[in-house]
């Protein structure tokens, strides 16, 4: 409200120094004139937003916008016009500065035009602002959009990841069922466990990455049932444990290399996922021995896909997943920004 007065005191100074020269008023009696009046019309000139409220851009037709806005300047000017003649009356009739007052016709030209011009500028900044807000308001419904766009793909994304995997834990549990039936029935114990885990994960968007690793470690240790000696697990977090990570987002990684790696190794070998922190950076990445000559394109397509997609819906170009082979090594490097419970 302070600047708004302040722009109409500078008004109530280029009144004043109209009525000096065109209405052979002196310095003194123009101030006792202009200010008071200044001050009036910048109430008065509040109304000028509620007109343009009432006569959108986007909808009203110009005549009807342009008809409006002189009629309401000629009204609220020929107000404030009539609001001046009173108090130079006042003045005159009081003995204050009578000498020095305006005359009243150079008065009438002044205020009455000054008063139309001030208030057409008032209509236009009202319309300005109201553009403005729209616009606003309209960016910040595109990002809701995108928001709850993002959170419905990110949901998708997470709906594949349990019927994938249980179709693999319930085909092994078939096969162990004639030729282990012990096994068969450990792995279903351990399956119970974990599917609990993940059930305890409903509704968080993130969790620690420390929590992350050990959703891990029981996977693996449901795989270990029908691996047995084939199948060894090294996890290692160096730095970065209380860091946020989308749930589950290593579990589709750990089964591909289970499935498209140890399961093609006739020895086996050990899946080895490292984790650290760097700066504002995180850096995860799981091995796994392979076969070179492994048949390919077995998969179902949703493992490495699926976690590239999350990362990309939460960081977009900031987070990055790569996969690589070399020397028999499967390697997939996951790097996303550094994310915290503090923000």
């Amino acid at each position: 409200m302070a600047p708004y007065l302040g722009a109409w005191a500078l008004v109530g100074g280029l009144l004043a120094a109209l009525l000096v020269g065109r209405a052979a008023s002196t310095w003194m009696g123009a101030a006792a004139v202009s200010l008071p009046l200044a001050g009036t019309y910048a109430f008065v000139c509040l109304s000028a937003w509620h007109v343009a409220r009432s006569l959108p851009l986007r909808t009203a037709t110009r005549p009807r916008i342009v008809a409006t806005a002189l009629t309401a300047s000629f009204v609220s000017s020929a107000g404030w016009l009539a609001l001046a003649r009173m108090w130079v009356q006042a003045l005159r009739t009081r003995g204050w500065l009578a000498g020095g007052l305006p005359d009243r016709g150079g008065l009438d030209a002044v205020v009455f035009s000054l008063g139309v011009l001030l208030y057409l500028l008032s209509l236009a900044v009202s319309y300005l602002l109201i553009t403005f807000e729209e616009s606003r308001d309209a960016d910040q419904r595109v990002l809701r959009g995108q928001v709850l766009a993002r959170e419905a793909e990110l949901r998708s994304l997470r709906a594949q990841i349990d019927p994938h995997f249980l179709f693999n834990s319930l085909h092994s549990i078939s096969a162990l069922t004639t030729a282990d039936p012990a096994g068969a029935r450990r792995m279903c114990l351990l399956l119970a466990e974990f599917l609990r885990a993940s059930l305890a994960l409903e509704g968080q968007g993130r969790i620690p990455l420390a929590r992350e690793l050990t959703l891990a470690e029981h996977f693996l240790a449901v795989e270990r049932v029908r691996f047995g000696d084939r199948l060894r697990c090294e996890i290692q977090l160096e730095s970065g444990g209380e860091c946020l990570v989308p749930p589950l987002l290593l579990q589709p990684i750990v089964e591909n290399a289970i499935t498209h790696g140890i399961t093609h190794v006739l020895e086996g070998g050990a899946v080895r996922i490292r984790a650290s922190r760097t700066g504002r950076r995180l850096s995860i990445a799981v091995e796994n021995p392979c076969d070179p000559d492994r048949p390919r394109g077995t998969g179902t397509g949703v493992g490495l896909a699926n976690v590239r997609a999350r990362l990309h819906a939460l960081h977009g170009r900031e987070a990055s997943l790569h996969a690589t082979e070399h020397g028999g090594v499967w390697r997939v490097a996951i790097s996303l920004p550094v994310a915290t419970e503090e923000g």
